[in-house]
């Protein structure tokens, strides 16, 4: 017995919170025909200091609703998630689900870039505790570029700034600062620095403020909707199962009203919501 819709459906995306919403602008401003639904974990956010068998878990979960949703394709806006449950869930869970099923995080994206854009192959990664703690980016920059050296510092109060509605503050400017200063003391070579989590394009002033000249910023929305679109265009078999209706569902495991509230923050325009409750099925 199947246990999802072979139907054609939306394509799904997911965040623990609302930084996952930066990613989404970023798709939808980049394919507005395709339906969409959002999920948030909001109830059970942040995942960024739990355990990879909590953040696995939290988000096989989530990625079962979407599916569930009717959803063939689903992105992880998440770091924490693409660090820590992405490679579990694609070898593990989709064959048993629906082989034909895709997955898809944003770490890989990010890193192709790098090459590219870093001329003196010092990279800096600012995430979470959880992301940094994963080694995600390290490992995927080592496999695909060994010649590059990484340099991380994991950035607790970020996200709670943001998500309190203070990353405008004078406390974010001490906190920005601390975390800056700790990673560029450790290396001052570092060219390219990516912000390795959906919540941070919201400080992206400050952290331009107490980043050195001349390195360059990468927040991942844009090259996140870009490899999209390029996965889409690479593989027609997966595109003609998307539905283009131009609609978007908001589904979140907090308040609707306190999720379409701190949403239009993060996309600058009003939405609605629905709320959820999310359980483990299979």
């Amino acid at each position: 017995m199947e246990l999802f819709s072979k139907a054609a459906g939306p394509i799904g995306v997911f965040d623990s919170g609302y930084g996952g919403l930066t990613v989404f602008d970023k798709i939808l401003e980049r394919m507005p025909a395709f339906d969409y639904i959002y999920l948030g974990d909001n109830a059970r956010a942040p995942y960024g200091g739990r355990s990879f068998e909590v953040v696995y878990r939290f988000t096989r979960e989530a990625v079962m609703r979407l599916f569930q949703e009717g959803c063939q394709l689903v992105i992880l806006a998440c770091n924490t998630a693409s660090a820590k449950a992405l490679r579990t869930i694609q070898q593990c869970d989709l064959p048993q689900w629906d082989a034909s099923r895709r997955v898809l995080g944003v770490i890989r994206p990010t890193v192709e870039l790098m090459d590219r854009l870093s001329h003196t192959k010092h990279i800096g990664v600012v995430g979470t505790a959880g992301t940094i703690s994963s080694g995600s980016y390290q490992m995927e920059i080592a496999k695909m570029f060994p010649h590059i050296h990484v340099e991380t510092e994991a950035c607790p109060m970020w996200v709670p700034l943001v998500e309190n509605n203070e990353y405008d503050s004078s406390g974010a400017d001490y906190f920005v600062q601390k975390y800056l200063d700790r990673l560029f003391a450790r290396d001052a070579q570092i060219d390219t620095l990516i912000l390795g989590c959906t919540h941070y394009p919201l400080l992206l002033e400050k952290i331009r403020k107490y980043t050195p000249t001349g390195v360059t910023l990468l927040p991942q929305g844009e090259y996140v909707a870009q490899s999209l679109e390029d996965y889409l265009e690479r593989h027609p078999e997966m595109a003609c199962k998307l539905t283009k209706g131009g609609s978007r569902r908001f589904l979140t495991t907090e308040s609707a009203g306190k999720f379409a509230e701190a949403a239009s923050v993060f996309l600058h325009y009003p939405i609605e919501a629905e709320s959820i409750q999310l359980t483990m099925n299979n």
